[in-house]
């Protein structure tokens, strides 16, 4: 099957339009048809790299007429491109429309995207792991009309101790610090609360589980915004606990002898 006669879900990123990948680009600007998240993804990245396609929101369609738009498009031998914010596989209910597919016979791809967790942790200029401090990363979100399996409520997760990037859970941010500090969490320990990340109205929130809940409510954020969590946020204003040996001289690896003094 050639690229014409399949879906192409395709990751926009997290809102910056140069940050969706040169593939995704390419197979917007080649689409005939494109059926998009629009109350997630920016219109101005469609009308820039699609501008001749015919465009669908699907803020206003249900999965019985995304799939109809789409399943035609590809049966009228037109190249169809199904847009999600961040990358489809984090949150994307993108197996759902390929189960449509499936029972359609028709085929599709999935190109990757940025997700917004990577775009918080650079407009925080923050390493997410860092050594002897963190070397765990969990997306994970609260229960809310999509449920939570009992084993990955919120503060079960919180007992590893690991960074966390909770997606999807910021109008309930007072749960959030709760659950939290039931774990292996504490007052002092150190949040920031990125939204919008990668856009141009991105606001930065940094504080503690002990503030950063008044913190968001002063801000008036309410959506589209992730929750940071771990010990990682301390090395801007505190240090590196310890350096990794990749870089070190002394370190031997595939590509390098280490010099020993």
């Amino acid at each position: 099957m050639n690229e014409q006669n399949k879906v192409h879900f395709v990751g926009a990123g997290p809102g910056d339009a140069e940050l969706i990948t040169v593939k995704g680009a390419r197979l917007l600007r080649e689409a005939d048809v494109v059926v998009y998240a629009g109350s997630l993804v920016d219109r101005e990245l469609v009308r820039t790299y699609a501008p001749d396609a015919r465009v669908f929101d699907s803020a206003g369609m249900d999965l019985e007429q995304t799939t109809k738009v789409l399943a035609q498009a590809v049966m009228d031998g037109e190249k169809a491109v199904r847009l999600h914010t961040g990358d489809p596989s984090i949150y994307g209910a993108i197996q759902e429309q390929m189960e449509e597919l499936d029972r359609l016979g028709i085929g599709y791809d999935v190109v990757p995207g940025v997700t917004s967790a990577f775009a918080a942790a650079a407009a925080l200029k923050q390493e997410l792991t860092l050594p002897e401090v963190s070397q765990t990363v969990v997306i994970t979100r609260l229960a809310g009309r999509t449920p939570v399996p009992e084993r990955e409520q919120l503060a079960n997760i919180a007992t590893i101790g690991a960074t966390l990037v909770i997606y999807l859970s910021i109008s309930m941010v007072e749960k959030v610090v709760a659950e939290l500090l039931s774990g292996a969490y504490q007052p002092d320990t150190p949040v920031a609360v990125v939204a919008k990340a990668s856009w141009a109205d991105e606001q930065v929130i940094r504080g503690t589980l002990a503030d950063i809940a008044g913190k968001v409510r002063d801000a008036g954020i309410g959506k589209q915004a992730l929750i940071v969590v771990g010990d990682v946020l301390r090395a801007r204003s505190e240090g590196m606990k310890a350096k990794s040996l990749l870089y070190d001289k002394g370190f031997t690896h595939g590509c390098r002898e280490g010099i020993v003094s």
